[in-house]
């Protein structure tokens, strides 16, 4: 075999594996919220929550959300931050290099020289040069993949009291909300929870994956509020689209941290971080069939949920307002 023939076919074999690793779908998650981040947190919506020893990484931007935009000195407009892309092929040169290999290659198939005959033409070592670089660094796109999909988890808390599971020091309170679109700045205040706060948010997280997984918006509607029932109710609609039906159980909180708590206006807000397992399996809606996920394996997850209620409610007050993800 020649040593243009076997650079081909090591450029093609490349090529390839770029394009599963930059285009492939997500698969997609049967728990409440699917994987993705949305809903709403008041005055502190468009503010990253703090990190806690359950989520030490930065939770991510709402994704949909029904809170108006903040504004920033004279009621004028924030201007957003934008979310920069990562990794290799998130950047302008590597899309670039990307690009010019494939469109390299079809030039060459058109030519009759194979797919990497176009490089082999024009400049075989320069085509040479840039399959090793490519090579390089999928490689190192796959080591930082691995690394950060096995960083080992916070050890889990005892169970016992809700303090054992939402363990931690309390956060320090923030400074007063930012301005809504149109409006003054929100004055928010720090907000004390007991016990039994914490033992609702055990309870909600349950209650919350057993009616999604059971598409019952009646119940959703008494555990979560009107926009996040609108959400999950989309969901459906989507899963009904393609036929699916998610399936989760077995919900069990690992441990749990408080973010923040707060009041603003009459309403009381909690941010706690939560690390729990979960039985997650998307079935076909008419056959039953596993479609992704295991039914006899637990996963572990870690999401970053808010609570709200009216101020002065106790306990049984509390509805979920947003779920977010972690960076």
């Amino acid at each position: 075999m020649s040593i243009t023939t076997e650079s081909s076919r090591k450029g093609l074999v490349a090529i390839g594996l770029a394009a599963v690793l930059a285009l492939a779908p997500a698969v997609a998650e049967a728990k409440a919220g699917s994987g993705a981040s949305f809903g709403s947190r008041g005055a502190r919506t468009f503010s990253a929550p703090p990190v806690t020893n359950t989520a030490p990484r930065t939770a991510s931007p709402f994704e949909r959300s029904a809170a108006p935009q903040p504004t920033t000195g004279l009621n004028r407009p924030a201007t957003p931050t934008p979310v920069p892309q990562t990794g290799f092929f998130g950047s302008t040169f590597g899309r670039g290099l990307l690009g010019g290999l494939l469109g390299a290659g079809l030039i060459g198939m058109f030519m009759g020289n194979g797919f990497m005959g176009g490089l082999g033409g024009l400049m075989s070592m320069f085509g040479l040069l840039l399959q090793v670089a490519l090579i390089g660094f999928l490689a190192l796109l796959a080591f930082r993949w691995f690394t950060n999909r096995n960083q080992p988890q916070p050890a889990m808390a005892g169970i016992g009291s809700p303090r054992s599971i939402f363990g931690g020091p309390e956060p320090q309170p923030r400074p007063a909300g930012f301005g809504l679109a149109g409006g003054a700045p929100v004055q928010t205040r720090p907000l004390t929870l007991q016990d039994a706060d914490f033992r609702s948010f055990e309870r909600l997280l349950g209650d919350v994956q057993a009616a999604y997984s059971d598409e019952d918006v009646t119940r959703l509607r008494r555990i979560a509020t009107e926009e996040m029932v609108g959400y999950f109710s989309n969901d459906f609609e989507e899963n009904r689209r393609k036929g699916l039906f998610s399936k989760s159980s077995g919900t069990q909180l690992l441990q749990g941290d408080l973010s923040e708590a707060w009041s603003e206006g009459s309403d009381d807000y909690a941010t706690v971080a939560m690390r729990f397992s979960i039985v997650d399996v998307m079935t076909d809606r008419n056959t039953g069939h596993v479609v992704s996920g295991d039914p006899t394996k637990p996963i572990e997850c870690t999401e970053i949920w808010t609570f709200c209620r009216s101020s002065g409610s106790d306990q049984s007050g509390w509805k979920l307002s947003a779920i977010q993800q972690t960076q």
